[in-house]
């Protein structure tokens, strides 16, 4: 065969291929024509009393069957099963879906009789309030309860990605929302008072259907909407049991219980009484919650007084309650007094008086939990103790104490104080841990971002103080960049927003070497604080003047380039150590 004849053969065994490969309209998946509402149709048969039907698809097409039984309910399947406790004339609504599209037909069906039990079931009287209730039953947002509103995902029964806190919405006009349920005609009554807060994902359907007028605001989650609850159209309630879970249907869609996510009208009913109503709703892969209160009821509370004086020992206090008031059917369990020196102490007994001495001169916050049977209950107060008690003997060393070295010692915790930026503290791996004079396997990163003053903080246990009179000197191992400076300051809590005015002068270390390990000291001999010009105290040695030497600074501060807010700035700190802190251990 000569080349001719083998180039001729090739392209022709290509073409053949081509050819054979080439997609044909026969490799099409082929689609059944769209169904028409003459295809469709369904009968209505008698079910197991007279206010259950039986509904059966007939349609001469083959598809998926989805009913709109009229009474607020929606099944899937060729044959379902409704119920209709009033007499009425229902529009039933059969959709069928094809692979070739969809269609549906609609039709009345027609009941005479009523079924008188379903006015005495439970839920039903809780809603309405029966039939005595004229006017009906006007139920709220629980808007005081943790909880009220929460979301959660839909395989489970918890609000665990969010849960509202009591009041939490307070600005997003809701709370004021009304829901009135009554007998008559099953009639639903929605009144948002011309606002509400809704899901994003509510607004267009609000909209377009007219109950929404306009969105005023949002934010990534939710929005502030305008409304004309009128354009709800004739919204109704119906209440359903299925495999003994209770279930309250509404209709049309903008039938809306609680907060509207956009979805479902059927609500699970998790919790109800006469007073309470908790509900689930179920929309794609979440779950949200509800929970109601009745208008006008006043929850019972469980209240009581706190009294703390001196008893006339020395720093002895004692701690009682009177004028107890604890509503029949509720209970107080338990009381746990925490002094603010680090103790505590717990009783049953609510007519105990309590007594506890302190040991060391300070002012001590002292709080009392009680666990009740509606929940917890703080109250709180401050002590002010002139004088070390006769008893207690001062204990200071002259060397250097750790506070904490992020692995085995902490004292004390190291904080993050954001200021006007950002930033954070974290304990890490150490980077380095191979050189002298860190080893330690783990330490302190701290971070501050676009922030002038942002610092890692270690503030004292309420009661204690540090004490410059024997060693002023602090020490700490620090990691960074080479000329990044790391300041350290001491200050007192107490003087709230203006403790910078009586702070230490700034001690600063600058930083020799990139990513190395270095002992940054801070020696406050001779170190001032505060300034004239402030009109609070000032001294020019602060381990001298016994102001500031003693009983007086309980936290420091430590900055990464002080002042500077022009981008992010990182130091890792470890085994921060200073003066001792008498009576202070764990």
């Amino acid at each position: 065969m000569n080349i001719k004849n083998i180039i001729t053969a090739f392209l022709l065994v290509n073409l053949l291929v081509w050819v054979g490969c080439k997609p044909s309209e026969s490799d099409k998946p082929q689609l059944d024509p769209a169904p028409s509402a003459d295809q469709l149709n369904f009968t209505v048969q008698p079910g197991e009393d007279d206010f259950h039907f039986v509904f059966k698809n007939t349609s001469t097409i083959k598809g998926i069957a989805k009913w709109d039984l009229g009474n607020g309910s929606t099944a899937n399947g060729d044959e379902v099963i409704a119920y209709y406790p009033l007499p009425g004339t229902y529009v039933i609504k059969l959709t069928l879906y094809t692979n070739g599209g969809s269609t549906f037909i609609t039709r009345e069906h027609t009941t005479t009789k009523t079924d008188y039990s379903y006015f005495s079931d439970p839920l039903i009287l809780a809603l309405s309030g029966g039939p005595e209730a004229i006017n009906g039953k006007t139920w709220m947002i629980d808007s005081v309860t943790p909880g009220h509103f929460g979301v959660g995902p839909s395989d489970s029964y918890s609000p665990s990605w969010w849960s509202a806190g009591p009041l939490e919405k307070s600005a997003d006009k809701i709370y004021d929302d009304e829901w009135t349920f009554k007998l008559n005609e099953f009639k639903l009554e929605i009144n948002t008072k011309g606002r509400t807060l809704c899901n994003n994902g509510a607004v267009d359907r609000g909209l377009s259907q007219g109950y929404y007028v306009e969105k005023i605001w949002n934010n990534d989650y939710d929005s502030w909407v305008t409304t004309n609850d009128a354009k709800r159209g004739n919204t109704t309630w119906l209440v359903d049991k299925k495999d003994g879970k209770y279930y309250i249907k509404t209709a049309p869609e903008g039938a809306i219980l609680g907060f509207d996510r956009g979805g479902s009208n059927e609500y699970e009913v998790l919790e109800f009484n006469e007073n309470y109503l908790s509900l689930r709703v179920v929309n794609g892969g979440e779950a949200f919650y509800n929970r109601f209160i009745a208008k006008g009821y006043v929850p019972p509370t469980i209240s009581f007084n706190l009294n703390v004086n001196a008893t006339g020992n020395p720093n002895e206090f004692s701690f009682s309650l009177s004028n107890i008031n604890v509503p029949a059917g509720q209970s107080i369990s338990n009381l746990k007094y925490n002094f603010g020196d680090g103790t505590s102490y717990e009783t049953t007994n609510t007519s105990e008086i309590v007594k506890h001495s302190y040991m060391r001169k300070g002012t001590y916050y002292f709080t009392l939990e009680a666990s009740t049977s509606l929940g917890m209950i703080m109250k709180s107060s401050s002590i002010t103790v002139e004088q070390n008690h006769p008893n207690y003997e001062p204990y200071l060393l002259d060397a250097m104490v750790m506070y904490n070295d992020f692995g085995e010692t902490q004292l004390v915790p190291l904080q993050i104080d954001k200021s006007d930026g950002d930033g954070s503290v974290e304990v890490v791996d150490n980077p380095n841990p191979n050189l002298y004079p860190n080893r330690s396997a783990h330490v302190a990163k701290f971070t501050k971002i676009n922030a002038q003053w942002a610092n890692a903080y270690l503030l004292l246990p309420t009661g204690y103080r540090f004490n410059l009179t024997l060693q002023p000197v602090f020490k700490v191992l620090v990691y960074g960049k080479a000329g990044d400076q790391v300041l350290l300051k001491l200050e007192n809590t107490d003087y709230g927003g203006n403790a910078w005015q009586i702070g230490t002068h700034d001690l600063i270390y600058t930083i020799q070497k990139d990513n190395t390990w270095e002992i940054a000291t801070y020696d406050l001999h001779g170190v001032g604080a505060g300034w004239d010009w402030t009109g609070q105290i000032f001294t020019n040695d602060v381990t001298t003047d016994p102001r500031f030497n003693d009983n007086f600074y309980n936290v420091v501060r430590i900055m990464v380039n002080p002042g500077n807010n022009g981008g992010t700035f990182t130091v890792w700190l470890d085994d921060l150590a200073g003066p001792h802190v008498e009576g202070l251990k764990k």
